[in-house]
């Protein structure tokens, strides 16, 4: 499974389809199906650019590959979705017969967003403990941050 923290301390980013992106012959669902999406989470849909596209859909343009209009279509290669809100999302390829043949469709569940840890951190005794802890939780910060603007 390929997934990058992104800035909020709860939400996950996941390369939809892992190693083989957005592209034909892939099974979404199995992909999808040992996973929980929540509020904040983000999608990234990899694919050389040209080759596909991404439209989000409704439940019948999802089970038809009925395409809305291509002003809709993501195509840069690289497209992040935030999931914004709870329910159900669904997400088609434009180009061709991708979506009909290839079955290249995803569907998934959105939960709601994932509350913050129960407890803060816990200080350490020595004098310098509690500096010492929000340093490491501020490096850590930074360095999901500089993570996610290199992908």
């Amino acid at each position: 499974m390929v997934y990058f923290p992104v800035t909020s301390s709860s939400a996950t980013r996941y390369i939809v389809g892992d190693d083989s992106g957005w592209t034909i012959k892939f099974d979404y669902q199995a992909w999808a199906s040992n996973k929980e999406f929540h509020v904040g989470d983000e999608l990234v849909f990899m694919y050389p650019p040209g080759a596909h596209s991404v439209l989000k859909v409704n439940g019948t343009g999802f089970k038809e590959c009925i395409k809305p209009p291509v002003s809709e279509a993501l195509t840069t290669g690289m497209d992040v979705i935030t999931l914004s809100t709870p329910g159900r999302k669904r997400y088609i390829c434009g180009v061709g017969q991708h979506c009909e043949v290839g079955g290249q469709k995803l569907f998934i569940t959105v939960l709601p967003e994932l509350s913050g840890p129960a407890t803060a951190p816990s200080a350490v005794s020595s004098g310098h403990g509690v500096a010492s802890t929000w340093f490491q939780i501020s490096a850590a910060t930074i360095l999901a941050i500089v993570m996610v603007l290199k992908v």
